[in-house]
């Protein structure tokens, strides 16, 4: 039986903002401006960074293009003690019920009144690797990690498109819990 194998991306603290947002931070008719393409298709990270401002302390992070419907921020439970935040595990578009905090740009500032969350892992995956897989939209899966620190990862999202690139998505508290680096293969098990 042939291994499901995918590459991991690393996925330090990042912020997807609104249009409405990015103008409140950087100024009237601000555009981002793309530092370096991301696997998925048509995402970017951005050469602006903004500073994520909670109770206990801030942080500064990078900002993830293009515009969103919606700002979110998304920080490993790490940066959420360093912040003062405990923000929950959600899949990517999940807000309700999140925390807020106030973040910071070179032209102003914007209190969001919900939006943080710690990214839930998951997995994009183009619908021809679906169909070689055997795996639907929305299925959750188990994958095994290899190595000095292996182990396996649980309750993986799958998230099904045909404009996605193949690609597990952790954060760097998980990544280091697992001595796993940008790039190398993890199985689907």
């Amino acid at each position: 039986m042939e291994k499901k194998l995918v590459s991991v991306g690393l996925s330090n603290r990042h912020v997807h903002l609104s249009k409405n947002d990015i103008k409140e931070l950087f100024g009237k008719d601000y555009e981002l401006t793309v530092m370096k393409d991301l696997t998925q298709p048509g995402q970017y990270a951005a050469n602006e960074k903004i500073e994520i401002v909670g109770p206990k302390g801030s942080l500064v992070a990078r900002i993830l293009g293009p515009a969103r419907n919606k700002s979110q921020i998304e920080i490993s439970k790490s940066d959420g003690f360093v912040i003062g935040i405990n923000a929950p595990v959600r899949n990517s578009g999940d807000l309700a019920g999140t925390p807020g905090v106030k973040i910071v740009g070179p032209k102003g500032s914007v209190e969001l009144k919900k939006g943080v969350i710690v990214a839930a892992r998951h997995i994009h995956m183009h619908t021809s690797d679906a169909e070689k897989f055997k795996i639907e939209d929305n299925s959750h899966v188990d994958v095994k990690v290899n190595g000095e620190r292996g182990l396996i990862f649980n309750n993986v999202l799958v998230r099904v498109n045909k404009n996605y690139a193949l690609d597990m998505h952790i954060d760097l508290d998980e990544a280091n819990a697992a001595g796993l680096k940008n790039g190398e293969l993890v199985q689907i098990l």
